[in-house]
């Protein structure tokens, strides 16, 4: 049983470690090409396809966000007790529930895509809305598919389908963007920066249905093995589908709306934010740009590194619901300090090595659209507390505690529009003024979770191995970077090079001190991605 249970913890950290590795991978893709893209459209460009997406994105959660996390947690639950008919027959009824769900929506988002954009004080947006209708349906059915992989704990499919999605995503975006630009241009004006906004935001559908064929593709390969697999078990009774699809719905629906209210302050934000700034004294176009910098810089770059924390927590997500239904507490405590761990090594420095060179990052990055460092450097902390709210939500839901991170998502909300109408309203602080209440909302949501958690599990939150070390050794690889800007910079005066090569020495400092205190552990690389190919390296040399 011992055995048993060291294999399912190794193959929890492998899957992860596959999940990690693409979620970096699409992450940095879905960054990249936001370069051509924002240097085309510019901050307001980057104001409506934000708009349209925000408004896509809360909608799809609606119809299916919730999906993976159910279907895996469901069929990982049955699969660990053998019941192969019942679990496929899970994402059959998932199937049928998430199909009706994304027809629904995209067809009212269709019908009223024009109102919409009227009501959120984005107009220009319509066209771009138009364009992700079809996004609706097609994501809905893929998120089936990937929950179901997910919950026979294989992510393969679902990263090699992420990666699919986020290439073509990539490039049909900035192509259509290109070829939108010079379409239609209107009287006065020198480019058509609506309709490129929209030829965006039609990438991503070309995207999503390059990732359903991989996911269905996928499926089929071991449809055989799955059915003969189901037809050959032994199991109690068989469940029902109507039965079923009550069960995924109930499932479901905490974790949608619980998502759904993190999405909502970007809607939030998209209607806040404007409004606030125009009764300042701000124009519609200094409104616009400043907008365009919080989404389309801001949220773009923070949320980036996350990635990992997020891979990790959708990949314990099952395999933490399968050792809670074999009783296995000791495993469900270790993962759960691994997930935790894990998450705090990369977030924290991130959220340091954004701060400090926040101002230096957006200039190399958008050389055509210099504005909105300050955002970065204030907002960077903002990474940890998400990626708390991510791990301790993946965690709850694996425990079966699926409404907790709810509550905590709606108090974070509730602090948000707070400090919104607060703080944006300060003339000299303006749409930093959103960035400090993000933070708020995500700092409020994280400490909720995780305290509701370590209450909930009786186990303590391990603050030195799990935050203060990761703190200790960020604040080396912050003071590494700066300094090492500024000396790089004298040498060499050319903002990217020397941005880069701080980066670069960050990185190998805080990797150093947090081998030296002993903040990486053997198991935390091979959670990372080619990190179990280091541990021989660092056991040679005596740091590990």
């Amino acid at each position: 049983m011992a055995a048993k249970a060291g294999q399912r913890g190794g193959s929890f950290i492998k899957q992860a470690a596959i999940l990690a590795a693409a979620g970096i991978l699409v992450r940095f893709l879905g960054f990249v090409y936001r370069l051509p893209l924002t240097n085309m459209i510019g901050d307001e460009g980057n104001a409506i396809y934000g708009a349209g997406y925000y408004i896509y994105t809360f909608l799809l959660i609606l119809s299916s966000a919730g999906l993976p996390a159910a279907i895996s947690k469901m069929v990982s639950e049955r699969i660990s007790l053998k019941q192969y008919r019942n679990a496929h027959r899970v994402f059959q009824s998932a199937l049928a529930v998430s199909t009706a769900l994304g027809l629904f929506f995209a067809i009212v988002l269709f019908l009223s895509a024009k109102k919409i954009a009227v009501l959120v004080e984005y107009p220009e947006s319509y066209h771009a809305i138009l364009t992700l209708c079809p996004t609706l349906v097609i994501v809905a059915i893929m998120s089936v598919y990937r929950g179901y992989f997910q919950g026979m704990h294989t992510m393969v499919p679902t990263a090699l389908s992420q990666i699919v999605e986020q290439v073509f995503n990539a490039f049909f975006s900035v192509y259509l963007a290109y070829i939108f630009l010079g379409l239609a241009i209107p009287e006065g004006k020198t480019k058509n920066i609506p309709l490129a906004a929209a030829g965006g935001t039609m990438g991503t559908g070309i995207g999503a249905l390059a990732g359903l064929v991989i996911v269905i593709f996928s499926y089929f390969l071991i449809r055989p093995t799955l059915l003969r697999r189901a037809r050959r078990c032994r199991q109690p009774y068989e469940e029902g589908r109507r039965e079923l699809v009550i069960q995924v719905l109930k499932t479901a629906w905490p974790i949608i709306a619980g998502t759904a209210v993190f999405s909502l302050t970007n809607l939030v934000d998209m209607v806040m934010v404007k409004r606030i700034l125009l009764g300042t004294g701000f124009t519609h176009a200094q409104a616009d740009a400043l907008y365009g910098q919080l989404s389309g810089k801001y949220v773009t770059l923070t949320t980036l590194p996350v990635a990992i924390s997020t891979a990790v927590a959708t990949a314990a997500l099952p395999s933490i619901a399968a050792s809670v239904k074999l009783r296995e507490k000791k495993q469900v405590r270790r993962k759960m300090g691994l997930t935790f761990r894990t998450s705090m090594i990369i977030s924290v420095p991130a959220a340091v090595g954004i701060s400090v060179l926040g101002t230096q990052i957006i200039q190399m990055l958008f050389p055509k659209a210099q504005e909105g460092g300050m955002l970065l450097t204030v907002g960077g902390i903002s990474i940890i507390f998400l990626a708390l709210c991510q791990t301790s939500t993946g965690i709850l839901q694996g425990i079966d505690h699926i409404k907790v991170p709810v509550i905590g998502a709606l108090l974070g909300a509730v602090a948000k529009v707070a400090l919104n109408a607060c703080l944006i309203s300060i003339p000299q602080l303006n749409v930093l003024g959103a960035v400090l209440s993000t933070t708020g909302c995500y700092l409020v949501a994280a400490i909720f979770d995780v305290t509701m958690l370590s209450r909930l599990t009786g186990t303590r939150f391990d603050m030195m191995g799990n935050f203060l070390k990761p703190v200790i050794g960020s604040v080396f690889m912050g003071a590494a970077a700066w300094g090492s800007y500024r000396l790089i910079f004298t040498a060499c005066p050319h903002n990217t090079v020397a941005t880069l090569l701080a980066i670069l020495v960050a990185v190998l400092v805080y990797c150093l001190v947090m081998l030296l205190i002993k903040g990486i552990r053997e198991e935390d690389l091979q959670a990372l991605p080619g990190g179990g190919k280091l541990i021989p390296v660092l056991q040679r040399v005596r740091l590990l």
